[in-house]
């Protein structure tokens, strides 16, 4: 068994997980996760730079972190960053800091390598629990990723729409105009026509969501009191449901929004746009899989994603 630290570093937020695991016997056991949200892409697909003070923000959590992972005697990190990072073009001075702070060098991940750790990372709890093969999106900040499989990724894509990228990209309005809407839907969509001659969303029998937007979504889907990582986990939906509960948070106005009890004040600007991909992506599969002669009838929603497949290959390594 290794103890071991995964950092996933987004567009939007910082996540650590901290975990004792055992590949031979294929468990992994939480010690610690958290999350900040630090908006590291504030800014990057209109001026194609990390900004000063999202750059703080994000070193500021990676010190925290590696105290964390100090005091738990942590004996091996893998940093990894996704979107924002890939974009930026300082981001040598992201990949300093973060060695400074951690000791570590983050590894600017491509997109195919950030699908294949987040199928590995979901999957591993649900095969036997549900049907294959999975189709696994990971809905971020600055991009989503595609992945279907059964056992390991066998198609994927990363696609450069998020929740952070749309917000800044359409919905300037609060709450967003039609037209705002109707551009980013138009945005999506036309990313999801590239995503579909690459990988065969027809072929889905479990449709997958993780990160946070789809996780707030799942909760506000359960109206739940407050935000339950355990309530969240597993849950499967109906596909109106989840429809629906997207439709609510798009057309929501800030203050609403904001005293939702189970929305983390860091998404409360961008869960909207988030909102609109997750339903577009959802009727999208569901119609693929309509023509193929199947029927999408239910989501599921995972809280195992890119953080567990970052811990697995460290501890695999």
């Amino acid at each position: 068994m290794t103890r071991v630290a995964a950092i996933d570093c987004g567009t939007n937020s910082i996540r650590l997980l901290v975990a004792d695991v055992d590949p031979e016997a294929g468990t992994l056991v939480d010690l610690d996760r958290r999350n900040e949200v630090v908006r590291l892409g504030q800014g990057v697909d209109r001026t194609g730079r990390l900004a000063p003070e999202a750059l703080a923000r994000t070193l500021d959590a990676a010190r925290r972190y590696h105290d964390v992972c100090t005091e738990l005697g942590v004996e091996a990190v893998r940093f990894v960053a996704t979107s924002a990072t890939r974009d930026a073009e300082n981001r040598a001075d992201f990949v300093q800091g973060v060695q400074d702070a951690l000791g570590v060098a983050p590894e600017v991940v491509g997109g195919d390598e950030e699908a294949r750790l987040s199928f590995r990372g979901a999957t591993g709890v649900l095969a036997g629990r549900f049907d294959a093969p999975f189709l696994v999106v990971d809905l971020g900040g600055g991009s989503t990723e595609l992945v279907l499989g059964t056992d390991a990724p066998e198609a994927a894509l990363s696609m450069d729409v998020g929740s952070v990228r749309m917000t800044e990209r359409h919905l300037h309005t609060d709450p967003p105009t039609e037209d705002e809407v109707a551009a980013a839907t138009a945005d999506v969509r036309a990313a999801l026509d590239a995503a579909a001659a690459v990988v065969p969303l027809g072929r889905a029998a479990t449709l997958v969501g993780l990160a946070g937007s789809v996780t707030t979504i799942t909760a506000h889907a359960l109206r739940l009191p407050a935000y339950s990582r355990d309530r969240i986990d597993g849950s499967r939906l109906p596909v109106a449901d989840v429809l629906t509960a997207c439709d609510d948070l798009l057309r929501a106005p800030r203050d609403q929004r904001a005293a939702l009890p189970y929305l983390h004040p860091g998404r409360v600007d961008v869960i909207g746009a988030g909102a609109l991909v997750w339903r577009e992506v959802v009727r999208r599969v569901r119609d693929e899989v309509a023509a193929a002669g199947g029927a999408l009838t239910h989501v599921v929603t995972s809280e195992h994603d890119i953080l567990d497949g970052i811990a697995w290959s460290v501890a695999e390594r």
